[in-house]
């Protein structure tokens, strides 16, 4: 199975309470690429490359997040192949 790329918009309390940092650990865990950013707005962006039942898995997590955080609401969007960003197989990086 290919691997897919997305996009997570997470809101809520998000920023300055580790959620990048935790975000990279579980990402690395179930082996998913890509990078978590802050917004300017308060949100975080996250981009995760991996295959289907490890994006699920990443999914969940965001929707709970770490103890520190408080997510409200998680948006999803599958980046079209057209619009695939490179990103290094096996690098989480934190923005």
């Amino acid at each position: 199975m290919e691997s897919s790329q997305y996009i997570f918009v997470v809101s809520g309390v998000v920023q300055c309470v580790g959620f990048r940092y935790h975000t990279s650990r579980q990402a690395q865990a179930l082996g998913i690429s890509g990078y978590a950013k802050n917004l300017n707005d308060g949100r975080v962006e996250v981009l995760a490359v991996g295959k289907g039942k490890e994006i699920e898995k990443f999914h969940a997590w965001l929707n709970i997040g770490p103890a520190s955080a408080t997510v409200d609401q998680v948006v999803m969007h599958r980046v079209k192949e057209s619009e695939r960003q490179d990103v290094r197989i096996g690098e989480f990086k934190i923005l």
